[in-house]
Parts: structure tokens; sequence; C-alpha cells
């Protein structure tokens, strides 16, 4: 497969600049002569041609025209990023199946021999009565049932692709349940998230409940090592960590997340596998957090274990019910909301460039 890339990449550095093109970048004249070395592709009929990319002119005007082309046998997306965690976004209205496989959405998220991104995600006709439906493929290939920061990227295409403007909100149908974000006058998206599911059974995890039917700082021996866990689910499940035992409060810079990660993720506890939040207390409304996620790996940024993170925080009595978490993408603004116990989600989503691929 090829992928052909008329790229147009905006730009929020002061400074713009014009790439005319790959022949300007790289004249045949300056080419090295030397032979060149024999290479074994990863996905041998997977090629990137880049054409051309231009940051002159402005994001809407660029992808007004370029997000409802139409031609046959081409796809074209958009990358966006929320904090970090990166997405490719796919218009596919017209259909209620996704317009790639889940092997295709590998090869695309390939850092090295295709777009890179964490997952594809697919925006798709509504479903019982809600305007769209959101699915997404992870970087692995695996289906979640949904994603935070890949919903508010979902909010942010959609405004796009529907040329809105100003405060608006839709609703989402997802392998989660219903999902309502709220595109806000200075860019950012606010998520009405839903209720937290607590009870063991449906996060799920085979620890055995020890408050009220949920697990809250239990422990869990991973390694080797007793770790203290509260598990969530936001429609896809959530292992919390705050500390090990013998230590209060757990130095995440520390934390080997390529190590321990996945040892988290396939433990035999978690039926369903789970994401993993390791979480250092600043303050009562301050939290810092790295994610192992399912799926994916260490991210930049997860919106849904943020949240289960603040529901654990205040369940374990660390943290009150809105605080900021920080992520190494950059902080969300979580609120567990005590009146309708909905959680809400605040934060950016930025389009990083816009692409096209045969198909």
């Amino acid at each position: 497969m090829a992928i052909a890339a008329a790229i147009s990449a905006p730009l929020t550095s002061p400074t713009r600049r014009t790439l005319a093109s790959v022949n300007t970048l790289f004249p045949h004249s300056h080419r090295s002569t030397l032979p060149s070395p024999q290479r074994t592709l990863k996905y041998p009929n997977y090629r990137l041609v880049a054409a051309s990319m231009s940051t002159d002119a402005p994001v809407k005007t660029s992808s007004a025209s370029f997000l409802h082309r139409r031609e046959t046998g081409f796809l074209h997306f958009a990358k966006y990023h929320g904090i970090g965690n990166d997405f490719i976004l796919i218009d596919n209205r017209d259909s209620s199946e996704p317009r790639v496989s889940p092997e295709k959405a590998v090869q695309l998220c390939d850092r090295n021999f295709g777009v890179g991104a964490d997952g594809v995600i697919f925006v798709l006709p509504g479903i019982d009565g809600t305007d769209y439906t959101m699915r997404i493929f992870n970087s692995d290939g695996s289906e979640p049932e949904m994603c935070g920061n890949g919903v508010r990227c979902f909010a942010k295409f959609v405004s796009q692709l529907e040329n809105l403007h100003g405060r608006h909100s839709f609703t989402i149908h997802t392998g989660a349940g219903l999902i309502i974000p709220e595109v806000l006058e200075d860019g950012n998206v606010r998520v009405d998230m839903g209720e937290p599911i607590l009870k063991a059974s449906e996060v799920p995890t085979k620890i055995p409940a020890n408050k009220d039917n949920a697990v809250v700082k239990s422990k869990l021996v991973v390694d080797g090592v007793i770790w203290h866990v509260t598990c969530v689910s936001m429609g896809n499940p959530h292992c919390i960590t705050f500390s090990r035992e013998g230590s209060q409060n757990l130095l995440v810079d520390e934390v080997n997340l390529a190590e321990i990660g996945p040892k988290f993720e396939h433990h035999e506890v978690f039926p369903a596998r789970t994401n993993t939040e390791f979480v250092q207390v600043l303050s009562s409304s301050h939290l810092k957090m790295r994610v192992w996620e399912r799926g994916a790996g260490a991210t930049l940024a997860c919106g849904t274990g943020a949240c289960a993170t603040v529901v654990a925080a205040v369940l374990e009595g660390h943290a009150e019910r809105k605080c900021t978490v920080d992520l190494p993408g950059g902080p969300l603004h979580i609120e567990w909301r005590e009146e309708d116990n909905h959680v809400y989600m605040t934060g950016p989503a930025d389009v990083v460039f816009y692409g096209s691929l045969p198909l």
C-alpha cells in the first residue's frame, strides 16, 4: 500500500515555513552516487510518498476542501492529538463499517513505516438517536470501548466536518455508552464521561471487593512487589495505584513503565486486560500521572485514565472532586460531580496535519 501525502500541516509556532516539494528539498543533482544498501521492509507493499507540504494557508481553508474530497480509491484523514495522545481521524459518515481494517490500522499507526499514531478513530453514523458513532482501533489492532483524549479529537474533527462554530455539543454512541462532548468558546472540549463503574465484577476485575462491592486500596502482587490498587471503569477498565507496600507516595518519574506496565495489563486478575495509572499526589487538587494503556503501551496521555484517577483519589481520600491531572503531554481538568455522579473532563484537541492514502 502506498500513502500519498499531499499534506497540509498547521504550525502553532510564530515562525511559519513552506516546504515547496520533496524535489526542492532533495534535488536530484545533490543525491549520493554511492550504491544503496539492500533493505528488508516491515510492510513490503507499504511506502510513503510525500508530494508537498505548505503551512501558509489557514487551517480552515485547507481543511474545508480537503476533508470533503471523495475520490474513488483514496482515503483522506486528519491527524489530531489530545495533549500528545495522537490519532488518525477518518470521516466514515457514509457507512456503519470502518473503512480501514484492524490490520491496516496497525500499519497506519506504525511510527516508522506508517503515519504514526496511538489509534485510528472513525466518525460513523449515529445509533439509537445519537448524532454520531465513534469506533477506534488501537495501535495493536484491538478495539477499546472508548478513549477520552480520542473523543475530544473526535469532537473537534466533527466540528470541522460540519463547519460548526462557537459553543456547541452533540451526542456520540460508543462502546462505553453515551458520551456528550461540548466544544467551548476557547477551543477546549469538555466531555461528560458519564458515571464511573466501581463494582468489581463490572470493571472487570477478579480482585475481591473490599468496599461496597468495589476494589479500593487493595493489595495486588505484581512482579513480586505489593501494590495498593483501586479499580475503576470509565467504560474501559483501569487499575490505579498511588503507592507500593512500604511507601507513602509514589514518585511516578521513577516507575519503569515499559517493564511493569505489561505485567499489570496482562495480570490474571484482569480478564479484559487493563489500563494502569501510576499516580503521585502533589496536593488535594493536583495529581501527576503516568499511564500504560491497554493495547497502546506507554502514551503521553489518557483521558479516561485521568478521570478514573480522580475517582480513585477521592475514594482513597487523597484528593477533592475537582483536580488538575498532569500527564506527560500536558494537564487535564477533571471533576467528579457529587450532584449527578458524572465525571467531566476538559482539555484541548489540536489538528496536526491532513493526508491521503490509496486504499
